[in-house]
């Protein structure tokens, strides 16, 4: 086969290979939905982003970007183990902290957002909207359990140091391959003794205060709210990670809905009606992170 052939060929397969790629989600980009005249918006009911009342801030964010889209707005139960196969169309599976992409499957959902976490191999498999909230994984404990919270320092590395100065035999419920994994931020190394959590992330804090785990890890922004619905039964160690950023995660193939979100979002900041939403339902957490904030009105 001579030199010009082979790269005929090549091309031909690199084609085809992308084809296949694009072809469960290809159908979900901007100009299909509108045709389909609904947006569909995936997610599992986590604390104020969707409250399973059917409201919360990501929903109302969403409903909100299906009016703007002209289309009707359908909420998608999913699981954060199964979101990102229903959004690509494929079967994920995690091998080392990666995700590796498995057979097709039914494509579910046009965007996945609910306090999704930006994680660097999400990023590898996702298109991430611009930031729509910030985050940071915290270290919470029951009130019983003789650890005393840090005195913040000022400095975020700090922080995390004298956290994990704290967690020799400490017992840690985690959520494997989201933010909430002590894995990825070497929470073992410095003797904690983690403890994988499989059920609905909406009721890890109740295992926790029943006694089945002496701490477990969240998000801030969740936190905030387990110490209002646990008063008195629940303190808050310090942090375990830099300050994060939660975005809307779309398949690679929705770009021009993507870059619409993102039209649509800078809009709804610039307006003051996100930062009336992110009051409404995280008061506490636009005082916590106040340079986030003040780049919206």
């Amino acid at each position: 086969m001579n030199h010009y052939k082979f790269l005929a060929m090549a091309c031909c397969c690199l084609l085809l290979l992308g084809a296949v790629w694009a072809g469960p989600a290809a159908a979900d980009d901007l100009d299909q939905l509108r045709a389909r005249g609904e947006l569909r918006h995936m997610g599992e009911p986590y604390a104020n982003f969707i409250t399973g009342a059917g409201d919360g801030l990501s929903v109302e964010v969403m409903k909100a970007f299906a009016a703007h889209l002209g289309v009707r707005y359908r909420f998608v139960p999913t699981t954060w183990g199964s979101a990102v196969g229903d959004l690509l169309g494929r079967k994920v599976s995690m091998t080392g902290g990666e995700a590796l992409l498995g057979e097709p499957q039914p494509v579910r959902g046009d965007v996945w957002a609910g306090g999704v976490t930006v994680l660097p191999w999400r990023e590898k498999v996702l298109a991430f909207s611009q930031p729509t909230f910030p985050n940071q994984v915290w270290l919470v404990a029951r009130a019983d359990v003789k650890v005393e919270p840090i005195k913040p320092s000022g400095d975020p590395d700090k922080d995390v140091a004298l956290v994990k100065d704290r967690l020799k035999q400490l017992s840690v419920l985690c959520v494997p391959g989201t933010c909430l994994d002590g894995r990825q931020y070497r929470l073992g190394q410095a003797g904690a003794k983690l403890i994988d959590y499989t059920g609905k992330v909406s009721d890890i804090v109740a295992v926790v205060v029943q006694g089945k785990s002496q701490a477990l890890l969240q998000d801030a922004p969740d936190a905030m709210v387990s110490l209002q619905k646990w008063p008195g039964q629940l303190k808050v160690i310090g942090p375990v990670s830099p300050v994060q950023q939660m975005a809307a995660a779309f398949a690679p193939s929705s770009l021009r809905l993507r870059g619409e979100f993102n039209r649509f979002l800078t809009q709804l900041k610039l307006s003051g009606r996100y930062r009336a939403m992110a009051q409404k339902y995280y008061p506490a957490v636009v005082d916590y992170f106040p340079d986030f904030f003040a780049k919206v009105r």
